[in-house]
């Protein structure tokens, strides 16, 4: 798979990770996406419509029977919501064509523009995010990108969420002034998983990125569930399990094999 990242146009850096494409490989293959606590819109070549994938409560297998080019836009959590006018709760494991979220019209003639011509993927990516522009100032948002209501609230829980790998929600929730139960409601409409869930994955993110970077034998495990926040090792297998669908011990197996 040739996957690339690129950074997001200035404008659209508070709201969006990142822009990527990806070419599959002409052989029949299948692979696994982990969850990563964000939500992506894609489009891809061979006339199918461009969809939106919403939070991953798990991991999913992805088969291709031929070469397929990907063009995609990855948002910040919390933030996809004002692109996709949709409540982020109904997107949860799911996938939705563009033209049901966006009006047939707009996703054709987006569509069009991709993949009728012979531009390099960088600009077509821009086309992708001059949409996306121009989608944000129909939402109404002001120049500095700030938020008021629910999804400040929320922005402000996903740093305490995303900075410590050992916080409660019900610690959160109090830090804000605000009950659990408020915080989850606000969340399933602005993010699409609850807090405690949201926080498990950003703590399993945590204990691959430092599988994927270490090298040779394996780390040792129980020190590392500590260092991701994990009260001890069998929670950290249990979200491996959960997760990824393996033990940790196998993940950093395949891991070192691909490398």
């Amino acid at each position: 798979m040739d996957y690339r990242e690129y950074p997001p146009h200035p404008a659209l850096a508070a709201y969006v990770d990142c822009v990527w494409t990806a070419l599959a490989p002409a052989a029949a293959h299948t692979h696994r996406v982990l969850p990563d606590n964000c939500v992506d819109i894609l489009w891809q070549d061979g006339g199918q419509q461009g969809f939106a994938v919403g939070m991953m409560s798990s991991s999913i297998l992805v088969p291709s029977a031929r070469p397929v080019r990907t063009l995609a836009v990855r948002f910040k959590p919390g933030m996809a919501g004002l692109f996709l006018a949709a409540p982020l709760h109904a997107l949860t494991d799911q996938r939705a064509d563009i033209d049901l979220l966006w009006g047939r019209s707009d996703a054709h003639r987006l569509a069009d523009a991709l993949w009728t011509s012979d531009a390099p993927e960088r600009a077509r990516l821009a086309i992708i995010e001059r949409e996306l522009l121009r989608r944000l100032r129909a939402a109404d948002v002001n120049a500095s990108g700030a938020a008021t209501g629910g999804l400040a609230l929320v922005q402000r829980a996903l740093a305490t969420l995303e900075g410590s790998g050992d916080v409660r929600v019900e610690q959160a929730a109090a830090g804000l002034g605000v009950s659990r139960q408020h915080l989850a409601a606000q969340f399933r409409q602005h993010v699409g998983l609850s807090p405690k869930l949201f926080a498990r994955i950003c703590r399993f993110r945590q204990a691959t990125a430092a599988i994927k970077t270490a090298r040779g034998a394996a780390p040792d495990w129980a020190q590392l569930a500590l260092d991701c926040g994990y009260f001890d090792q069998s929670h950290l297998i249990h979200d491996f399990q959960e997760f990824a669908g393996s033990a940790p011990e196998r993940f950093h197996f395949s891991n070192q094999t691909a490398a």
